[in-house]
């Protein structure tokens, strides 16, 4: 049985990553991901991709690269 996607994502959104990696020496994609703070007590954290993470949840679309963090994929 396959997984279902965490999160998905928009032609649109695709052409932006790779727009972004493009510009960015050894980026591979970037990561979602959470952390302490905000009004709700979590803040959303995007960060450049150098080296994927095998625990976190990978989405691919023509080339463009997003992985969620574990823990992020609660709050999405």
């Amino acid at each position: 049985m396959g997984r279902f996607a965490v999160i998905t994502m928009t032609e649109k959104a695709a052409d932006r990553v790779r727009e972004i990696v493009a510009t960015r020496e050894n980026a591979y994609g970037i990561r979602l991901g959470i952390k302490k703070g905000g009004c709700a007590g979590m803040e959303y954290t995007v960060d450049l991709v150098t080296e994927p993470n095998t625990k976190d949840d990978h989405i691919e679309r023509d080339g463009a690269h997003v992985y969620v963090a574990p823990e992020a994929a609660l709050f999405l």
